[in-house]
């Protein structure tokens, strides 16, 4: 028997799981970082900084005063996390190192194009990288000498050489200065209590939809089947294991009634899965607060984008990822969160120089139209993020509906710190 869900509530489950219903409440701190992660499964870890990087922002939204500093301590001297591959190069929580050993198995004789590749570009140098760390301790890639410094092959064979090391599980990320990776021997960095023992298959399938589950609190099979693995990976055992287990371990736990089918009336032809505790517990009040997130690119929530435009009926695409003359919203799109609504968003950047906040679009999506009561919620929230990438002032250069700029404008003035 499946459970029949409106869209309302399955976004309701959806958003509790993902910490983001405005209920929820982490402790403040380290602690609050570490409980977000063990929730959402993993925090991707993304380069751009076009306003705060992707990592410190998802945590940003969800743990109160996070800053910064606070993940790189919980990696390099708390030990609680550690980096590596989950959805993309993530942080993961320490305790489930072992589920990510088949992952690491699969560079020892790599069966991908891809990773042959990039081992016939850098074999020759993983033993002498790996001496070097040994005996000399942590370091970067670019401490590593090169016998021609000028010679951008070999260099480039090294950095691939430590990162080679880094995906085999030879070393693991010891500490990232100023965002560049340290690493260091794997003995040296994995506290001695972590359980190193090699996964059975049925050990990975409960560890695939139960981080899935947990995380996304509503899922199909193929959603949980990726949470924490592109596509690319399917030539994998890691892939294939997911893949073959995953049904029999869904079976077991709707047997046992821990797990329910789903179906939600926005879409009949997927089944979805959920923990019926979870469905039992979630209610939607008639005078709950609506809640205002702005969300990163690369946040949990929308990172799988036929979920978004299916389950909240949002389209939405990274743009800084398309030629600027075909880019429809700007660069680096955000979309913003109300209630269980995506309705809107916006394009920022950070001028640091000129300590300004610059949206240089903001859109609403059509047919909203209750401006009166979100502007406050908007504005007051777009505050918080300019104080968070240390900017005193916002710009706004563009909007749509046209007519509303200076009503925002006018409110973001209002709700000035």
């Amino acid at each position: 028997m499946k459970e029949k869900l409106s869209r309302e509530l399955a976004r309701k489950i959806i958003l509790t799981a993902q910490l983001l219903d405005g209920k929820t409440t982490l402790p403040e701190g380290k602690p609050g970082v570490e409980t977000a992660i063990k929730q959402l499964g993993y925090i991707q870890i993304d380069p751009l900084q076009v306003v705060q990087r992707t990592h410190h922002h998802v945590l940003w939204t969800r743990v109160p005063g996070y800053q910064p500093e606070m993940i790189n301590e919980l990696l390099s001297t708390d030990r609680r996390v550690f980096e590596y591959w989950g959805h993309a190069n993530s942080y993961l929580p320490i305790k489930n190192y072992r589920y990510f050993l088949p992952k690491m198995c699969n560079f020892e004789n790599p069966k991908s194009v891809w990773a042959r590749q990039i081992l016939e570009r850098c074999g020759d140098k993983l033993e002498p990288v790996l001496e070097r760390i040994r005996s000399q301790g942590a370091m970067t890639s670019a401490e590593f000498p090169a016998n021609d410094p000028s010679d951008k092959t070999e260099r480039d064979a090294i950095k691939y050489a430590f990162e080679y090391l880094f995906w085999r599980g030879d070393v693991m990320i010891s500490q990232r200065k100023n965002f560049i990776k340290v690493y260091d021997l794997t003995e040296r960095i994995l506290p001695d209590h972590i359980d190193t023992s090699y996964p059975t298959d049925e050990e990975l399938g409960q560890f695939f939809v139960r981080s899935a589950l947990r995380a996304l609190g509503i899922a199909s099979e193929k959603e949980i089947r990726l949470f924490m693995q592109p596509e690319s990976a399917r030539d994998s055992h890691f892939f294939a294991t997911a893949k073959k287990v995953i049904s029999q371990v869904l079976k077991n736990l709707i047997e046992k009634g821990e797990v329910v089918s789903i179906i939600i009336d926005c879409e009949n032809n997927t089944q979805y899965f959920g923990f019926s505790e979870n469905l039992k517990k979630t209610a939607l009040p008639a005078d709950s607060e609506l809640h205002n997130h702005l969300l990163s690119p690369f946040d949990n929530l929308i990172i799988r984008r036929e979920r978004v435009k299916l389950l909240f009926n949002f389209d939405y695409t990274m743009e800084c990822y398309v030629p600027a003359s075909k880019r429809k919203y700007g660069y680096y799109v955000m979309p913003i969160l109300w209630g269980t609504e995506l309705v809107g968003r916006f394009d920022p950047k950070a001028d640091r120089k000129n300590n300004t906040l610059v949206i240089n679009n903001l859109v609403f999506e059509p047919g909203f139209n209750n401006f009166e009561d979100f502007l406050p919620a908007l504005a007051a929230k777009l505050w918080d993020l300019a104080r968070f990438n240390d900017c005193e002032k916002i710009e706004l250069k563009k909007s749509s509906p046209e007519k509303i700029k200076i009503d925002i404008e006018f409110v973001l003035n209002a709700k000035k710190p």
